[in-house]
């Protein structure tokens, strides 16, 4: 996921963010349709507007983590990002372990949101944005499991959100121009969204609650603060660092 998130950074300063996020849902939905070929179930009804709305709430999310990415480096947008599934999984918690657990994670996130908020305001809220948006993501993407229509959900949902957000692909221009460019904008809807939201589906349909997929996906910050560091030469700060460590404690104190 943040291989392709490093690639859309390298994208930006061709395109732009916006662009760059039409350019993921169209790589996306492309593949899936491709691969999953969805049935006539998943394009009416119930089914057709779960996909639609799942989609759409994806593509906002990408879009608001995009331009926070723009702005902070990629492990402290994550790790900021990860207040929306914090407050998901608190409201799933039932014992003092977890309630441990997520008061370390919400730590980290608020060392790390207090570092930033000064350096780049739009940045953080940009990232907070995003986080609102993830939590109804796993909402919705454990809907979209349970209701049998997994992968088939994904083609259509994004293949919606392509085309409703096709004013996003005004600055794509310069890609059509260059087979490397274009390259890298499938490649990024390949990487950040059509194979880990796959995976996502796979996790939920073996049962796994949605407050504990939520905490485990804290695993992401750590993920994209190695990604930034090696690709992107992004090195956090001392109280950066701090938080994402909080983070990773949080993770290990929930998920044994």
């Amino acid at each position: 996921m943040y291989v392709g998130a490093a690639a859309a950074v390298w994208l930006f300063a061709e395109i732009g963010p916006a662009a760059v996020t039409w350019l993921r849902q169209l790589g996306a939905a492309v593949v899936l349709l491709a691969v999953c070929r969805p049935g006539a179930a998943t394009l009416r009804g119930r089914n057709l507007a779960l996909a639609a709305t799942f989609g759409l709430v994806t593509a906002l999310m990408n879009l608001a983590f995009y331009e926070s990415i723009a702005r902070i480096p990629l492990g402290t947008a994550v790790a900021l990002e990860f207040a929306g599934p914090v407050v998901l999984a608190a409201l799933g918690s039932r014992t003092a372990r977890d309630v441990s657990a997520l008061m370390l994670v919400a730590a980290g996130v608020l060392l790390i949101a207090d570092v930033r908020w000064t350096d780049s305001t739009l940045g953080v809220v940009f990232a907070l944005s995003a986080a609102a948006l993830w939590a109804v993501y796993i909402v919705l993407s454990k809907r979209v499991a349970t209701a049998g229509v997994g992968l088939d959900a994904l083609a259509v949902g994004f293949a919606v959100a392509t085309v409703a957000f096709v004013p996003l692909a005004v600055r794509t221009g310069p890609v059509w121009a260059s087979p490397r460019l274009l390259a890298l904008g499938i490649g990024v809807g390949v990487l950040a969204t059509a194979i880990p939201y796959a995976l996502d589906q796979v996790v939920l349909r073996r049962g796994v609650e949605r407050a504990r997929f939520a905490v485990l996906q804290a695993l992401l910050p750590v993920t994209a603060a190695l990604t930034g560091l090696v690709l992107l030469g992004q090195v956090p700060t001392w109280p950066e660092a701090l938080g994402i460590l909080a983070v990773v404690a949080g993770v290990a104190l929930r998920s044994k």
